[in-house]
């Protein structure tokens, strides 16, 4: 068995890559070729925690199988330990033997960030030369980087709740991208004064209110509502869902159940079913069409799904195994 650090997947494994690995994990999961059952969520009150189990096999030509384990530990940060550690577990699809361990934390930036830059390359306009990300916590380094790897980006604006962490955020994503992208990197201190200049907007933040204004966006926008996982939470606001010419989930069920974004917008009879063109896996397998006009405006949900966390994990280890870039345990 082999144990995978950041480090290690980092040197392994694309951003570029994990977008083909989201791919393929999405196409599989739209042909009803996936079995991801419920999470598993087990409550540990004297501990103020909670352990969260999320399973998953997906089939096709090259079948991956494994299972995220996510903990909510707030407590631990009084101990210098991470609030909310993360493993992955792989296992061998053919003989149910774990073949490999690796930093879950790291994995989740990883792939949802190759989600919503999937997301991008698919629906947003190929010449989109602006973009404005809202949210820069453990998530938004990834998603900056998605966006840049499939659109040729000439600037991004930067928008937080906390306006430090912004700036800090760029300087970050000027060091970490000076010698692969020539992008400017600009925090903004009001996000609504720019929303209605940039060709995407990619908001991931837990926030339960919508993080920019739906009326001031403009034609020909692509939007990636990222953050909002749970009922009570809202980024995309009701007004641009309206005014969506296109609008993609992840998968129909997991955001049907857990996307305020959409469940709020549904209850209160401003969005319906029909409005939904369907899961990205769809438009990949070419069963629905994308955007169809350079002046649609295009949405994109997603709450997540095992299904790329097993697909991009797997893929992760056979490439690691490769280039004997591995430590045994």
């Amino acid at each position: 068995m082999i144990y995978l650090t950041k480090d290690d997947i980092k040197k392994v494994f694309s951003m570029r890559e994990a977008l083909d690995a989201d791919k393929e994990a999405l196409s599989w999961y739209s042909k009803g070729e996936a079995n991801i059952p419920l999470r598993t969520n087990i409550d540990i009150p004297e501990y103020n925690g909670q352990s969260l189990y999320m399973p998953g096999y997906v089939g096709g030509e090259n079948p991956a199988l494994g299972m995220k384990i996510v903990s909510v530990y707030p407590d631990n940060i009084k101990h210098d330990l991470p609030s909310v550690p993360a493993t992955m577990v792989v296992l061998d699809p053919k003989t149910g033997i774990v073949k490999a361990i690796l930093d879950g934390t790291y994995l989740t930036q990883l792939r949802t960030g190759a989600f919503q830059g999937l997301a991008t390359e698919l629906l947003s306009n190929e010449d989109a030369k602006t973009a404005l990300l809202i949210g820069t916590g453990g998530q938004g380094m990834a998603q900056l980087e998605a966006m840049l790897t499939v659109r040729n980006l000439e600037k991004v604006y930067v928008f937080d709740i906390d306006k430090s962490r912004a700036k800090d955020f760029c300087d970050q994503a000027r060091n970490n991208f000076k010698n692969k992208f020539n992008t400017i990197f600009e925090s903004v201190d009001n996000v609504n004064d720019v929303s209605e200049m940039v060709d995407i907007i990619t908001t991931v933040t837990t926030s339960r209110k919508a993080t920019f204004d739906g009326s001031k966006i403009k034609k020909g926008v692509h939007i990636n509502g990222v953050g909002a996982y749970t009922p009570e939470m809202c980024e995309i606001p009701s007004s641009a869902l309206i005014n969506a010419d296109e609008i993609y989930f992840d998968t129909m069920d997991g955001v049907l159940a857990e996307a305020g974004d959409i469940i709020q917008p549904m209850n209160k009879n401003l969005l319906k079913n029909d409005n939904i063109n369907g899961e990205l896996g769809q438009l990949i397998n070419g069963n629905i069409s994308g955007r169809k006009s350079e002046d649609d405006i295009t949405i994109f949900k997603t709450v997540g799904t095992a299904a790329l966390d097993v697909i991009v994990a797997d893929r992760i280890v056979k490439r690691a195994l490769v280039e004997n870039s591995v430590v045994e345990i």
